[in-house]
C-alpha cells in the first residue's frame, strides 16, 4: 500500500493501476463501518483507493474541526490490512491553495435537514468530493447510508457535473445495541453512549409502522418524537419523514420511498441516524 500526499504523486501512482477502481473517501479515525465500504469496493473493483482528509470547509464556526478525532497510524494500519492499494492523505494546503475561489453547491438538497441546521456544510462536502473525484478518477465511489443526505447530494452533484462515476451507498454498520458506528461516538461518555440507542429505537418504531401501512408523514414524525422523548438525555434537533429522493417532508407517501431521519444531541455530541422505508 502506498500513501501519497500530493496530487502529482497520487496521479502518477494512479496511472500505474489498470482495471476498475473503487474509491472510499474518509475523514479518518476509521472504524468497521469504513472497512465495510472498503470490503464492498474490493468485491466490485480491481483496486481500491481510500482518502484520509479532515475537510475544514464542511465544519461550521461553532463545530468540532479542531477536536475532530485523528489517529492516522491506526487508520493506515486498518486500510493496509483491508487490502487498499493507494491512500491519498493530503495536507489542507494541497486541497485548498490560498488563492482558491471555486466552490460547488447542490442547491435544493443542501438546504434541507442537515443543511438547515448546518449552513454551508454541504457546500464544503460537494466541493471536496468533486475535487477528490477529479484527482482519483474512480469508476465507483462508496459512501455510508448513515449519511443519507450526503449520499443524495453527492449523487446529484455527480449527475449534474457529468462525472462518469457510480455512487454506491453501503448499509449502515451498527453496534450490537443498534447505535450506528460513527467517529463522533468517541465523544460520548458511558451514560450518553447507553442513551444513544434511543435513535434506532425511534427510527425502527416509525419504520415498522410505515411498513405496516402508515404513510402519513406527520404521524411518523410524531412517533419518532414520542420515542425520543422517553430518553432524558436526548436533545432533539429534528425528526424527518421525507421523500428519499427529493428530501422534501411528506404529508402522505403513497408511492415513494421514505427516509426517516433524526439528529439528536447527547451532551455536547451531535449524532445523526436514518432508515429507509421502501416504496409500496
Amino acid at each position: 500500500m502506498q500513501t501519497l500526499k500530493t496530487i502529482a504523486e497520487f496521479r502518477a501512482a494512479r496511472r500505474a493501476l489498470t482495471g476498475t477502481l473503487g474509491f472510499v473517501p474518509t475523514m479518518g479515525y476509521l472504524h468497521e463501518g469504513h472497512i465495510s465500504l472498503v470490503e464492498r469496493a474490493k468485491a466490485e473493483n480491481t483496486h481500491v483507493v481510500a482518502s484520509i482528509f479532515v475537510n475544514p470547509t464542511q465544519f461550521g464556526p461553532a463545530e468540532d474541526f479542531a477536536r475532530y478525532p485523528r489517529d492516522p497510524e491506526h487508520d493506515l494500519d486498518m486500510l493496509q490490512r483491508a487490502g487498499v492499494a493507494l491512500v491519498y492523505m493530503p495536507p489542507v494546503e494541497e486541497m485548498y491553495p490560498p488563492d482558491a475561489q471555486t466552490a460547488i453547491e447542490v442547491a435544493s438538497l443542501s438546504n434541507l435537514l442537515e443543511g438547515e441546521h448546518r449552513p454551508g456544510h454541504f457546500r464544503g462536502v460537494a466541493t471536496v468530493v468533486a475535487k477528490l473525484f477529479n484527482i482519483v478518477t474512480p469508476d465507483r465511489a462508496y459512501f455510508g447510508q448513515k449519511d443519507a443526505q450526503q449520499v443524495a447530494v453527492i449523487r446529484r452533484m455527480a449527475q449534474d457535473l457529468n462525472f462518469p462515476i457510480e455512487i454506491v451507498a453501503v448499509p449502515t454498520r451498527r453496534a450490537p445495541d443498534g447505535v450506528a458506528l460513527s467517529s463522533r461516538n468517541v465523544y460520548l461518555n458511558k451514560v450518553e453512549r447507553a442513551a444513544a440507542s434511543i435513535l434506532i429505537q425511534a427510527l425502527s418504531t416509525a419504520r415498522d409502522r410505515a411498513i405496516g401501512g402508515e404513510r402519513n408523514g406527520p404521524a411518523l414524525r410524531k412517533l419518532m418524537e414520542d420515542v425520543l422523548s422517553t430518553e432524558p438525555l436526548a436533545q432533539v434537533e429534528y425528526v424527518s419523514a421525507a421523500d428519499a429522493d427529493t428530501l422534501q417532508e411528506l404529508d402522505n407517501a403513497s408511492d415513494c420511498a421514505i427516509l426517516l431521519s433524526t439528529a439528536v444531541r447527547f451532551g455536547n455530541t451531535r449524532l445523526i441516524d436514518n432508515v429507509v422505508v421502501p416504496a409500496i
